[in-house]
């Protein structure tokens, strides 16, 4: 309900939107008690979810300012230019933050990798095997601590995490195309 934001007057909105963008980027938001009672505490709940929501996903799109002012279509002109002005201002800061927040998701990085194929002739219950079989070695980095993990994979196990870093690419492609 980003028309509620009309109950602000145009001249105190860029202050409100600025705060809300803090609290996106994980500072101290807008308080409710700032603004006296001009909304109660469900249409204050629904405008900061609302506005807060918007700039994350202009910013995490990277929405052209026609976009943005779609997305603002609701509200008067003043206070939509107010807004817009504000996340093109703030754009790097919320980018940041917002990919901040994301790599917060897991602490473990993959430092280097290292891979090695073996024929496997054969194995105490077969005598003739005839697999091959790829040795992959990671070196994660876990909340400043090295460590190694080594997996063994047979041709379905192999092609089965090929698919899935090519679909992990293709969406990585789309984001940064997306991007520009």
């Amino acid at each position: 309900m980003i028309k509620l934001l009309d109950k602000l007057p145009s001249e105190e909105c860029p202050k409100l939107v600025h705060r809300v963008v803090d609290g996106v980027c994980g500072r101290s938001g807008p308080r409710r008690t700032d603004y006296g009672e001009r909304w109660s505490l469900a249409e204050w709940v629904e405008l900061m979810n609302t506005l807060s929501s918007l700039i994350r996903f202009a910013v995490g799109r990277g929405c052209s300012d026609q976009e943005i002012q779609e997305l603002l279509s609701d509200l008067d002109t003043s206070r939509a230019e107010a807004v817009l002005q504000c996340v093109r201002s703030r754009f790097a800061e919320i980018r940041h933050a917002l990919v901040d927040r994301t790599n917060a998701i897991s602490s473990t990085q993959l430092q280097d990798f290292n891979w090695q194929l073996k024929l496997a002739l054969s194995s105490d219950k077969l005598s003739a095997l005839n697999t091959p079989l790829l040795n992959l070695s990671l070196d994660l980095k876990e909340n400043g601590i090295q460590r190694s993990v080594n997996i063994e994979m047979n041709k379905e196990e192999l092609q089965t995490l090929i698919s899935a870093l090519e679909a992990a690419n293709k969406v990585m492609i789309k984001d940064k195309v997306m991007d520009y």
